[in-house]
């Protein structure tokens, strides 16, 4: 049968530009997702590990680190109900990313040695913090002449005669009006932060890594590490007077099933602080774990194995 020419060139046409534009899809969706093999840039405050790319933060999702939001919201500046970026990790979730070379610290030009170039960044930071406040002030004041005009035009359409009291705050408000430097909106330019590292950084020395380890950290490292390989998720437990929350699953869909207070072997612990952080887990439902990571001699492996952490569960139960 003899079929119509400009209908097959017609569906060609079409079939092929389908195939092109999802050749395009396909390509813009995997430009969009961040390659497995890409470390995670970790910058540091002094000692405070912080992530600041949106891509980082669902990579340490992935892999069950938490941490927590601490920056502003753009469009809702002075508030803290609501947080953004950057994602302040803790120090063991940021020993854990790097030693399962998954992260790599990210160091900020200032940190190259160029005073120089430091100074005058900060001198041109400075000057356009001073450019911004001048024109809130102006801003500030119109907006305050505003709404004298306003409450003015109030008071003359009524049979109050206060409205020359207001002309007279009105004309002074040149030399009057004041506005304080802590009223002021700074401009937190977060889209420009997290700045990649140099491909010579990759290989950043645990040694050099810019956070303080002692014994103290070590133990909860050695912790969080265990629970962490056990399947649980963590966070801080400052707030209920020990060191880990301890989820059974993603802390969006689970409550904390323990509190993870972590001291050493040979650590001697009061019996009235056990007391006070068994009552503590009873009354918010929670079990509290006394984790013990065993000492090298004990194991003899200088690598962690499961099972070098000693756990002891405490459950207050109100009985004389």
């Amino acid at each position: 049968m003899d079929g119509d020419p400009a209908g097959m060139n017609l569906s060609q046409q079409s079939s092929s530009s389908m195939e092109v534009k999802e050749d395009m899809d396909t390509k813009s969706e995997s430009e969009h997702q961040p390659s497995k093999d890409a470390l995670i840039d970790i910058s540091f405050c002094g000692s405070t590990p912080l992530l600041w790319k949106v891509s980082d933060m669902k990579r340490c999702r992935s892999v069950g680190v938490i941490g927590a939001l601490v920056g502003s919201l753009a469009r809702q500046p002075r508030q803290n109900v609501r947080l953004g970026r950057p994602l302040e990790l803790l120090q063991e979730e940021a020993l854990l990313l790097e030693d399962t070379n998954t992260a790599a610290a990210s160091l900020q030009p200032q940190d190259c040695g160029d005073e120089e170039r430091h100074s005058e960044a900060v001198r041109q930071y400075e000057a356009g913090l001073e450019s911004s406040y001048k024109e809130q002030c102006a801003l500030a004041l119109e907006d305050k002449k505003t709404v004298l005009r306003r409450i003015m035009n109030e008071k003359e359409n009524g049979t109050d005669n206060s409205g020359n009291a207001i002309r007279d705050r009105l004309n002074a408000l040149d030399q009057a009006f004041r506005f304080p430097w802590p009223a002021m909106a700074v401009q937190l330019c977060t889209a420009r932060a997290g700045f990649s590292h140099c491909p010579e950084e990759r290989s950043f020395h645990s040694t050099d890594w810019p956070m303080p380890r002692d014994e103290r950290l070590n133990t909860r490292f050695c912790v969080y590490r265990d629970l962490r390989n056990k399947g649980f998720y963590l966070t801080s437990a400052g707030k209920f007077g020990g060191d880990f929350l301890v989820y059974p699953g993603d802390p969006l869909r689970f409550h904390a099933h323990f509190i993870a207070l972590c001291i050493s072997m040979d650590e001697e612990l009061p019996l009235c602080d056990i007391l006070a952080i068994a009552r503590l887990g009873s009354n918010v439902k929670k079990t509290v774990l006394l984790c013990s990571p065993r000492n090298r001699s004990e194991t003899g492996k200088h690598e962690s194995v499961e099972g070098d952490v000693v756990y002891s569960s405490l459950q207050w139960s109100s009985m004389l």
